[in-house]
């Protein structure tokens, strides 16, 4: 079968150690939403158009387009009631009217780390839970985002009306948000762009949520359950996607897709980094199995909302208790 028509990447995604487990269908990279008004009103140039791009700073220096550098601009577009930014000494974290950056629904907690590498908190080869030091200073970067230099809103101001009561973006009160492209299911008006993630250590690692079908191992009849799924991801294909809203991971029938979301947001969106994005996608992806799944589940949901929810945490401490919690809860079923 003919693996070609689609971008490698997008069918890597779907490799485990047994073997590939599914084929491309619907995709949906995460990117950076952006409002250039909040860039204009700052003085700041607006984020780089394409993955290797780099951002070019006030000053007119070119860097690379890193975690840091979206910290150092979050934090000017972050901005009080008296119009202090968040790098001012007069600025007031009580008072805050526009933040600079959220990760827009980050599910379970999971979503958060992955701009600092592709990681598992389960290691399949000896069964030990984990937290490698790349999502640890992910983790902490977000944490301190929120409780010390104040440019992400933690769980209540996301909750706030101020941030669209849950929906941080679509407010108009947040100028960069990472998400997926599915957040266009929630996201009204058009003064708005889209941008690469920012790479971390030299390296670029985009979340990925995908949609495919799957064939059972053990089924009786897997020549024609291959059959009728390859005619579920080729000739049914563009007829399921219109119902799933999902882009279609083969690229040639990508421009018909675009050109329906083209008719809603008439900005003129920078679409380009979507695709773009499947160079990068995350394997292993951030959503892989783990031993007593729901429960571990539940930890790091546990985990993710400590964390929003409470400052002065020692987050050495944190880290091990939940590495500890969730070895427990492995070892229930191993």
């Amino acid at each position: 079968y003919d693996l070609t028509q689609w971008n490698q990447a997008a069918v890597d995604f779907y490799r485990t150690p047994e073997g590939l487990i599914g084929l491309p269908l619907a995709t949906f990279p995460s990117m950076l939403y952006y409002r250039p008004a909040m860039f204009d009103e700052a003085g700041l140039n607006y984020p780089p158009a394409n993955y290797g791009d780099p951002y070019v700073m006030p000053d007119g220096t070119e860097v690379e387009w890193t975690v840091d550098v979206l910290r150092e601009i979050a934090m000017i577009l972050t901005v009080d009631a008296n119009g202090n930014d968040a790098t001012m000494e007069e600025f007031d974290p009580n008072s805050i009217v526009q933040w600079g950056f959220d990760f827009q629904w980050y599910g379970e907690g999971r979503q958060i780390p992955t701009m600092w590498g592709a990681e598992e908190l389960w290691n399949p080869e000896t069964g030990a839970a984990q937290l490698p030091e790349n999502w640890r200073t992910g983790f902490r970067w977000w944490y301190d985002g929120m409780w010390t230099d104040h440019f992400i809103p933690n769980a209540a101001q996301e909750s706030s009306d101020a941030l669209g009561a849950g929906n941080p973006f679509n407010s108009g009160n947040l100028a960069i948000a990472q998400s997926h492209l599915w957040y266009t299911c929630c996201l009204e008006g058009t003064a708005w762009d889209m941008a690469p993630i920012p790479s971390y250590n030299g390296q670029t690692n985009v979340r990925l949520h995908a949609d495919t079908f799957r064939i059972f191992k053990g089924t009786q009849n897997p020549e024609a359950a291959f059959r009728v799924l390859t005619y579920l991801v080729g000739e049914a294909s563009l007829d399921l996607l219109s119902v799933y809203g999902g882009m279609p991971a083969r690229e040639s029938d990508q421009a018909e897709f675009f050109a329906r979301l083209n008719e809603r947001y008439t900005q003129g969106v920078n679409w380009d980094v979507v695709g773009q994005g499947l160079n990068y996608a995350d394997n292993p992806s951030h959503e892989a199995w783990m031993p007593n799944y729901l429960k571990a589940r539940d930890r790091i949901t546990a985990f993710s909302t400590l964390l929003a929810n409470t400052p002065g945490l020692d987050l050495d401490a944190e880290f091990e208790l939940f590495v500890s919690d969730l070895q427990a809860i492995f070892d229930e079923v191993q």
